[in-house]
């Protein structure tokens, strides 16, 4: 019987939902789940997920007190949805829940540590252990060095908003436990830059990726690469074989709907047989090679800066919804 390309990409590659809606999650079972400040505000906005809104607010409003502004109350509840969110994606996930670090502290080393340490905090009090968790952190030089720190307190870190060799190289020398790279953005900038379409193993994105990935093969790097940002399922059978690849609920539903052979393109043994020349990233190195790189110089800052815009709308959200909830409180006395 014909194996559908989902079933076949699960034989060697993890899958994992890019997906904050729990529903998507429910129907095609992931063995991770992976979330950002986009995603999460578009969940939270869902009728469906109300409870869970209403439930963080109420808890907010319940610690900090009745003389409390409602835009204290936002503040506190924005901070703690994620988890919220997260606890219920673990409750169906078998392996893993990525959850990100404010965007708006991707610059500042010692403030991404700070809320890191505070977002397991939170995740070890509702009896969730670290093991099952990734922090989500930008790709920057700074939220490098805050890994590197975390890592070595048995913290695991995702590195996302990673478009370049050199990210990717500084990530794996600080031992961070799995770098997220862009496929689709980085094709969105070339189509864009140069006004033509990729395909296949054509697609910037993919080739990305793949020299990523064969980097860290040929080398021995125990980082872990995830694969994300899909714009179609070319992208994903061109990478399959990847440690991991976080495909939203659309794509998932396309690969498991589409019916053919799906051989591995990416593969440890090959990459081992490559002629690599190992590269040296310190600061310096990381500055120059980054600047040198338009791509990544233009899309790191756009992904910085549209993730913060996600968490600014969500904090108006929740000030919103919970001015909603202690007007039906008052009208109900």
């Amino acid at each position: 019987m014909p194996q559908n390309l989902l079933e076949q990409l699960r034989k060697f590659t993890v899958v994992v939902a890019d997906t904050g809606d729990i529903e998507a999650m429910e129907k095609f079972r992931p063995q991770d789940a992976t979330t950002n400040p986009s995603l999460i505000t578009a969940a939270a906005q869902l009728p469906q997920y109300r409870p869970i809104v209403d439930g963080v607010l109420l808890a907010a409003r319940k610690e900090l007190g009745v003389g409390a502004t409602e835009q204290a109350v936002a503040n506190l509840a924005f901070q703690r949805l994620a988890i919220a969110f997260g606890k219920k994606i673990l409750a169906i996930v078998p392996g893993r829940v990525s959850t990100e670090v404010d965007a708006r502290l991707s610059y500042d080393t010692q403030a991404t540590i700070a809320q890191a340490r505070s977002i397991i905090a939170q995740y070890d009090k509702e009896g969730i252990g670290r093991k099952r968790i990734l922090v989500k952190i930008a790709s920057t030089w700074e939220g490098i060095r805050a890994a590197e720190v975390l890592e070595k307190e048995g913290i695991h870190c995702n590195l996302t908003l990673l478009f370049g060799l050199h990210q990717a190289i500084a990530a794996a020398e600080a031992g961070v436990t799995l770098v997220s790279p862009f496929v689709g953005r980085i094709l969105d900038w070339y189509k864009k830059d140069t006004g033509k379409d990729f395909h296949g193993a054509d697609d910037p994105g993919v080739q990305s990726v793949t020299a990523v990935y064969n980097y860290y093969k040929k080398f021995g790097y125990k980082t872990q690469v995830m694969g994300a940002s899909f714009r179609n399922i070319g992208e994903i059978i061109e990478l399959a074989g990847c440690d991991l690849l976080t495909i939203s609920p659309q794509l998932l539903a396309e690969l498991e709907a589409t019916e053919g052979e799906l051989p591995r393109k990416l593969d440890p043994k090959a990459a081992k047989k490559l002629a690599l020349k190992k590269i040296v990233v310190d600061k310096a190195a990381f500055d120059r090679m980054h600047a040198a790189d338009r791509m990544a110089t233009d899309k790191l800052k756009e992904g910085i800066e549209g993730f913060s815009a996600a968490l600014v709308k969500l904090e108006t959200l929740l000030v919103k919804r919970m001015a909603e909830i202690e007007y039906r409180a008052t009208a109900a006395m």
